[in-house]
């Protein structure tokens, strides 16, 4: 039988150092940095660091994603993806899946763009009598972007093979820098019967802002993983990229 809700990174299943690895908007010329401080021991891991939006002209990323080509977590049997959040600042983050990765562009050793299914983000002020959130993300508040854009006619995510976790942070154009703070207990798979018995600090997906604008020559935002290099302004480049991370990384 299959169990309601499963740990993938952080709670039942420790948090490892080996499971993250950094992507910032420095391999784009800027100078933002992220960082994920983990530890087996600990119950919770810490992505923070600092987003800077000067060099890039008004955008910029910090990410951290999972590691490992051949990894593969089979989702299908569950409603959505369930975060334990310890503790966040005001900002707003961004959640992503990846259910294919390609080689290395042969040219430029860059790894070549796949679609990206995303969720943005942002947790309610915590109290004393709310301490920690839960966030529950069904699959079809996922949206789906290629290299920056939203892409309405993808495919849903194949949730027998997710390949890859990320979180991210980034300008939204221009909308938000500085350092940056979420400290996460577990990144779970989890059914709606599970997430009906959680605490009472549930927070649901509602409808997050849209930092993707294909009209009026606004451009999509940069992301390290894109095979062009485009800076056009602060309102024509920017910072989708890749979700990536490694504990205690630069």
């Amino acid at each position: 039988m299959v169990p309601s809700q499963v740990s993938l990174l952080g709670g039942d299943r420790p948090w490892n150092s080996s499971d993250w690895v950094a992507s910032d908007d420095r391999v784009r010329g800027g100078k933002s940095q992220s960082y994920f401080d983990c530890s087996p021991s600990q119950p919770s891991a810490r992505f923070h660091g600092n987003l800077d939006i000067k060099a890039l002209g008004g955008a910029g990323f910090a990410s951290q994603r999972t590691t490992g080509e051949d990894r593969s977590w089979d989702l299908s049997n569950y409603d959505g993806l369930q975060l334990d959040i310890e503790q966040a600042d005001d900002k707003q983050y961004t959640l992503t899946l990846k259910d294919d990765l390609l080689p290395p562009n042969p040219e430029n050793g860059r790894e070549q763009s796949t679609i990206s299914y995303e969720y943005d983000f942002r947790v309610q002020s915590q109290t004393k009598e709310r301490k920690s959130t839960i966030l529950f993300i069904p699959w079809d508040q996922l949206k789906a972007t290629y290299r920056g854009r939203e892409k309405k006619d993808a495919a849903a995510p194949k949730l027998k093979d997710i390949k890859r976790i990320s979180l991210l942070m980034r300008s939204f154009f221009g909308s938000q820098e500085g350092p940056f703070s979420l400290s996460l207990i577990s990144i779970s798979a989890t059914t709606k019967t599970s997430t009906s018995n959680a605490t009472n600090n549930l927070d649901v997906p509602t409808s997050s802002p849209t930092p993707y604008n294909n009209e009026g020559g606004v451009s999509r935002e940069l992301g390290d993983n894109d095979e062009k290099d485009e800076r056009q302004g602060s309102q024509n480049h920017g910072i989708l990229g890749w979700l990536s991370g490694m504990c205690t990384v630069q």
